[in-house]
């Protein structure tokens, strides 16, 4: 019993549950900085929903998939016991899709308790919507989609902008341009950590793309994905500077570019990787998920402290 709990906790990617509870919690943040009174009902409501969802079309995707993809791996295999394959090998195909279902039941059993509590809010409706198509884009193989190498463009969407939006909307029951400022950065620092990821199981990838099963950066190719992973986070700082001019507080965003070391640290790994030096996958690794969740958490304590 313990085996099968810690395989399908494992099999969960506790690290993107863990980066979605993060934004999930700026959302709130924003919220509170803008005067609202916080909820804790409807917050624990709103997050255990985000994380059913989460999983839920998670797991389903690992039914419909033959091997489990690059996105089933918390980290590169080198951080792992196990490789993922045989992490979802011990588990049967039919105990995940019912684990699947199961969570997305609770999920819209949640939804009806949410519903109660809010009321008639069409926006709340419409991006708990959004967020579920997500998902699904991101977890289901579709032909055109998760196939073609674009489901991490999903994820981040489900990430960085719905699940804050969600967040910001359960509490102060109105979006506002304070939630574009704060993620759109983080956005860009997802999606590249997310090519970070993806770097060291790029053979293997490349090899599953024969069959049109394509991760982001297979789809790019090594060479345009380094520069593409190094253009969104110089990009990010300079839609956070954006910000800060557009009327983004400074005592909000300034503390983010405590991170930019960080950063520059991983563009410094993925120039050296490019120029053909022997990679340190665990660092690299470390680096680009400290690079988001430092920032993510940087931008949520001040939201929540000032």
């Amino acid at each position: 019993m313990a085996d099968f709990l810690q395989s399908l906790a494992r099999l969960s990617r506790p690290l993107y549950l863990l980066g979605a509870a993060l934004m999930y919690c700026l959302g709130a943040g924003i919220a509170r900085y803008l005067g609202a009174s916080i909820d804790w009902g409807t917050y624990i409501l709103g997050q255990a929903w985000v994380m059913l969802i989460q999983v839920g079309v998670h797991y389903l995707g690992v039914c419909s998939t033959p091997t489990p993809g690059p996105a089933d791996n918390d980290m590169p295999p080198a951080f792992l016991s196990a490789p993922a394959s045989e992490k979802a090998d011990k588990l049967p195909r039919e105990v995940i899709f019912w684990a699947g279902i199961a969570c997305l039941a609770a999920a819209a059993s949640l939804s009806v308790l949410i519903i109660h509590r809010i009321g008639l809010d069409i926006t709340v409706y419409l991006i708990m919507l959004a967020a579920v198509l997500a998902g699904f884009l991101y977890a289901v193989p579709l032909k055109f989609f998760s196939t073609g190498g674009y489901a991490e463009l999903a994820m981040t969407v489900f990430v960085t902008s719905l699940t804050p939006a969600l967040a910001l909307l359960l509490q102060a029951g109105k979006l506002h341009r304070l939630l574009g400022m704060a993620t759109f950065p983080l956005a860009a620092i997802y999606l590249a950590m997310l090519l970070a990821l993806e770097l060291p199981t790029y053979a293997r990838d490349l090899k599953r793309s024969a069959s049109g099963a394509h991760t982001l950066m297979t789809r790019l190719g090594w060479q345009r994905g380094m520069l593409w992973h190094n253009y969104l986070l110089i990009g990010a700082f300079g839609v956070l500077g954006l910000a800060l001019v557009l009327g983004l507080p400074l005592k909000i965003g300034l503390p983010v570019f405590l991170v930019l070391p960080i950063v520059l640290l991983q563009i410094w790994l993925m120039h050296r990787i490019a120029a053909g030096v022997r990679p340190n996958w665990n660092l690299l690794t470390l680096v680009a998920i400290a690079s988001f969740g430092l920032a993510a958490y940087l931008l949520t304590f001040t939201f929540w402290t000032r």
